[in-house]
């Protein structure tokens, strides 16, 4: 899942992208609220976590021009302000959920597992590829009856795979999804990770199609 985080504090910003992307989630950070329309615009993003207060333009009008443009991402505000009005004209512009600062980091991660939830539809969250079962809202994988240990980010690769079984998944595809929009590092991470994974699931279980990426396999 790829978040947009629109706020103008710097420290919270990034103590937040971390935070996210240590949970599994590809995040990209913007502090002015008209970069963060123009990349929310982009359709590119499964959530927006969007701050009130903003330079260039407020997290109401960011958020009010989102939905008049059609845009239905799900959208998490973000003040300092605790009044019933704000919180009121916050939902009022098309937001899905509001959080007042200070709030808890283990509150808004719960939220925003929440709403992605809810945009996700009220399918079961367990995929099952043959013997692999993965349950996408308790983050757990199984073979079989034993449980596979993931770290978030071998989580989120898999994720990719699972989600689409027997299609093959190009190692853009996963870079974008799993990473960062600003990441620069070798794009042979991917390579890395699909090798953990197929030591850890089965070296038959991940199949690299040649100039093309990569697919799970039913086993």
């Amino acid at each position: 899942m790829r978040l947009l985080i629109v706020e103008d504090e710097k420290r919270l910003a990034i103590s937040l992208a971390r935070g996210l992307t240590a949970e599994g989630f590809a995040v990209d950070v913007v502090h002015d609220g008209l970069e963060g329309l123009h990349r929310a615009s982009d359709g590119a993003y499964d959530l927006v976590v969007l701050d009130i207060m903003l330079p260039g333009m407020n997290g109401y009008r960011v958020c009010a021009a989102l939905r008049a443009a059609g845009h239905e991402v799900p959208i998490l505000m973000l003040t300092a302000k605790d009044g019933e009005y704000d919180e009121a004209e916050g939902l009022d512009t098309g937001a899905d959920d509001y959080l007042t600062k200070p709030f808890s980091y283990v509150v808004l991660v719960a939220r925003v597992r929440a709403l992605l939830r809810r945009r996700a539809g009220p399918g079961s969250p367990v995929v099952t590829v043959g013997s692999l079962r993965m349950d996408t809202a308790a983050r757990r994988v199984h073979r079989g009856e034993e449980e596979i240990a993931l770290t978030a980010k071998e989580f989120a690769v898999l994720e990719q795979l699972v989600l689409r079984a027997g299609q093959v998944v190009s190692k853009a595809e996963i870079l974008e999804h799993v990473w960062d929009f600003a990441y620069d590092g070798d794009p042979n991470i991917v390579e890395v990770y699909i090798s953990t994974l197929r030591r850890k699931l089965g070296t038959a279980s991940i199949r690299t199609m040649r100039g093309a990426g990569y697919r799970l396999e039913a086993l």
